[in-house]
């Protein structure tokens, strides 16, 4: 298929009439390349064709020589820049039409943006809420620890010197609640570890499935150390590992992550460690928490 052959002479005419190539072409070809007024007249009862601004193709190409020049009233030459100006108003209306939607979707995806960040600071909000309240339930178990500790100690001593136990003066109680009510200095670090997690994900804008690995990866590394506190070997990392390397040692913030949730470099650097008296319980599932977020938000790190 090819687009058939026309009078040159013809087609130029009714281009300077303002008439589009294929529209031009199309007019000729069916017209039978026999005069403009031909042409015209084709145009003006197919004007509303829907396939009439598409180029024609044809199997065969027919060569065509230039007839006489038809005679073209003034009427008629009205009517061809009547149609053209149709087609111009036509082409600028559809125009307009799409630069309209074109701000009608700049805008739906305004609101949706904004949208997105309210309910990224709403639940940001609320995950600091649920940490300090962790924070407190934490420092609370610890202050009963200490004081069922002193108490045990206590009757450890008098029993040893076979003094019969009594009841602390009422006096005593409330200068042990006073000192018990003081804060207790902890590690925990949520916000390092969502600002840690945040500059591993835009050092590797540009490739999304490194960073989900990553993040995989660090979530099963924490869950492990939380079901299985006691055993060693998954609290002792190979740094050398072919799949660590490839997964998070190669990544910029993955083994800072870790060190956050309290491992450190032994051996020259060849193994990550998290020793049973570092390990936190309460920041290893701040850690879980952090990166289940992170993996299920499509906007974190974004905003």
């Amino acid at each position: 298929m090819a687009v058939p052959e026309v009078n040159k002479k013809l087609l130029l005419e009714l281009e300077s009439m303002g008439f589009p190539l294929a529209r031009a072409t199309r007019a000729l070809y069916y017209s039978g390349n026999a005069s403009l007024l031909d042409a015209l007249n084709w145009v003006f009862e197919h004007e509303n064709d829907a396939d009439i601004d598409q180029m024609p193709l044809v199997p065969v190409e027919i060569p065509i020589e230039s007839p006489e020049q038809s005679d073209i009233t003034e009427k008629m030459r009205i009517k061809a820049q009547e149609v053209s100006d149709r087609v111009r108003r036509k082409k600028e209306e559809e125009e307009k039409k799409l630069e309209r939607e074109r701000e009608k979707s700049r805008i739906r995806a305004g609101k949706d943006l904004l949208k997105a960040k309210r309910i990224l600071e709403e639940t940001e909000r609320k995950r600091n809420v649920d940490l300090r309240r962790s924070e407190k339930e934490e420092q609370k178990r610890a202050r009963e620890k200490i004081l069922q500790k002193v108490e045990h100690d206590k009757v450890e001593r008098r029993s040893k010197l076979g003094v019969p136990l009594e009841n602390p003066p009422a006096v005593r109680n409330v200068v042990v609640q006073k000192e018990c009510m003081l804060p207790l200095k902890s590690s925990f670090k949520p916000q390092h570890m969502r600002d840690c997690l945040r500059s591993l994900k835009r050092n590797h804008m540009d490739d999304d499935g490194r960073v989900k690995r990553a993040f995989q990866t660090l979530l099963i590394y924490v869950g492990n150390i939380i079901k299985n506190p006691d055993e060693e070997k998954y609290r002792r990392i190979r740094v050398s590992n072919p799949i660590f390397q490839d997964r998070v040692g190669s990544v910029k913030g993955g083994m800072e992550f870790l060190e956050l949730c309290g491992f450190e470099r032994i051996e020259g650097g060849a193994f990550l460690y998290l020793s049973k008296d570092k390990l936190d319980t309460m920041v290893l599932n701040s850690a879980g928490y952090e990166l289940n977020y992170a993996l299920t938000n499509p906007f974190f790190g974004m905003l």
